[in-house]
């Protein structure tokens, strides 16, 4: 009987320590939440996380790869304007943010909350998108300085909504055993899924929107397809108040005093292993995506604007399926293992690509499958584990810290990829060449990830609890006694449930 009154105070009251009782101040009173109330407020509010986690991280695949699409339409539009210079910097300038994002996010939603973090992040992802599509200037150069710095405060939304997303669908997937038992799956399709078919949708948008204009260049193609970006995340914020905290959160949040140097002592390996594992995906994953398109274009005989995006688009939708099929060999044979093969499977294809690209792109739709398969193997590994081993590889109180360094540091990889891409391409006098050396320099870095996984991250037990049970005992072991969880019940009364879910008991 004492544990399951301990384990209601934690879920609703809060405020429990590891060495004490619950203060009199932390313990509900008349407001009381009955255990049907809880069941019901954590089964409707896991199931809107899921969501939400989905909504808005398809959002970010959209706003993402869009600016590739709409990069040769700039190159006939702008001329004066648009230049290799620009043309990085607006793919950049996303990634840039969110890395600021994703640091500043991780760190913030572990003190105050997954529901507030998500709130803000979309704020300055709306705010970036409308400054974006409203850019404007003296000079076809300045208003290309307005959208490279719209995007960037766009990204840094977009890259809160990453550790975000990331700890809140893995925490909801822990609310039930049936439900964590397919976790690896429900996670890759709220994470990795989500962006990706961001990716296709914008494919698809451009074209659409490219059609409806008769196929004549204009600037309000351009600001069409980027004003589209805003409609989800304006949506997300009628979600959010039918969202509450993890009953994970709810036991073990620490919002202040968090012993850092302790955690790193035992968090150090794992955390090298998810942030470098991360950073060698984007270093490949995020060039080959965004410059895909241009790719094609230079290898394409026919080079037009419409079939370069449709290619495009095409080897996008290689990426749904490998997401997929990662998701099951997650909850199969393990995250790490998932992790490792895909990395294995995708260093393989990326050599054979770039030894063997002049027979294969001979026969250009051949090249355009082999190209697709090759994207999709990254996404079947390191592209839905990543998010999920960044998840499970550390404690609840420290998620949001860990999971945004990590996805931190894999942006730094796709900054720098995107970065090196262009001008690895460009020092090559044949293009043919140029695009071999990138291949193989994108597998070798694959095979490395691969190697860094298998050694520094840990298989952890599917369970939360399990490590949150462990990560209290090496605290309290090493003299640290705190504060841990929060109260449910001022937070449900922020939300949209009705007053008669708050029932006396």
């Amino acid at each position: 009987m004492a544990d399951r009154k301990t384990d209601m105070t934690c879920e609703i009251g809060g405020g429990e320590s590891q060495v004490s009782p619950t203060h009199d101040r932390d313990l509900p009173r008349e407001d009381e939440i009955s255990r049907a109330g809880i069941a019901r407020i954590t089964r409707v509010s896991s199931v809107v996380t899921v969501l939400v986690a989905g909504l808005a991280l398809f959002s970010d695949g959209y706003n993402a790869q869009i600016i590739g699409y709409m990069e040769p339409l700039f190159t006939e539009l702008y001329k004066d304007g648009m230049s290799s210079t620009i043309k990085t910097r607006l793919s950049n300038a996303y990634l840039i943010g969110e890395i600021f994002g994703m640091l500043f996010f991780g760190f913030i939603i572990d003190k105050v909350g997954r529901r507030t973090g998500i709130f803000f992040a979309t704020l300055f992802l709306v705010l970036g998108v409308v400054l974006a599509t409203a850019a404007h200037g003296t000079s076809q150069l300045g208003m290309f300085w307005m959208m490279i710095v719209a995007r960037g405060v766009a990204g840094f939304g977009a890259g809160g909504e990453y550790p975000t997303c990331g700890t809140g669908s893995a925490e909801a997937s822990d609310e039930s055993a049936y439900v964590r038992r397919r976790r690896g799956f429900l996670v890759a399709v709220a994470t990795d899924f989500a962006i990706d078919l961001g990716f296709v949708i914008a494919g698809v948008v451009a074209l659409i929107v490219i059609k409806a204009y008769d196929e004549n260049i204009s600037s309000g193609i351009w600001r069409v397809c980027f004003g589209l970006g805003f409609v989800l995340p304006v949506v997300l914020f009628v979600f959010r108040m039918q969202m509450v905290e993890s009953t994970q959160y709810r036991r073990h949040a620490i919002k202040r005093n968090v012993p850092y140097w302790l955690i790193i002592k035992r968090y150090w390996k794992p955390m090298v292993g998810t942030s470098l594992a991360w950073f060698f995906y984007d270093f490949v994953t995020y060039p080959f995506g965004i410059f895909g398109s241009t790719i094609i274009g230079q290898l394409n005989p026919n080079n037009t604007l419409i079939q370069n995006i449709g290619y495009g688009t095409v080897l996008n939708c290689f990426l749904l399926p490998g997401c997929l099929i990662g998701g099951v060999l997650m909850d199969l044979i393990g995250r790490k293992q998932t992790m490792c093969l895909g990395f294995g499977c995708w260093a393989i294809l990326g050599f054979i690509l770039g030894g063997a690209l002049g027979p294969i792109q001979s026969v250009f739709p051949l090249f355009v499958v082999l190209y697709g398969i090759f994207n999709a193997l990254g996404e079947m590994g390191p592209g839905v584990a990543t998010f999920l081993c960044g998840a499970e590889s550390f404690p609840t109180p420290v998620r949001g810290h860990f999971l945004g360094f990590a996805a931190a540091v894999g942006k730094a990889g796709a900054a720098i990829g995107t970065q090196v891409f262009m001008p690895i391409q460009d020092s090559f006098s044949d293009v043919q060449k140029g695009t071999q050396a990138v291949f193989l320099i994108g597998a070798g870095f694959a095979a490395v990830g691969g190697i860094i996984a298998w050694i520094f991250i840990p298989d952890r037990e599917r369970d939360l609890e399990s490590e949150d049970a462990k990560f209290r005992l090496y605290l309290e072991a090493n003299g640290y006694h705190g504060d841990f969880g929060e109260s449910l019940i001022q937070e449900v009364k922020t939300t949209s449930f009705k007053k008669d879910t708050l029932k006396t008991t």
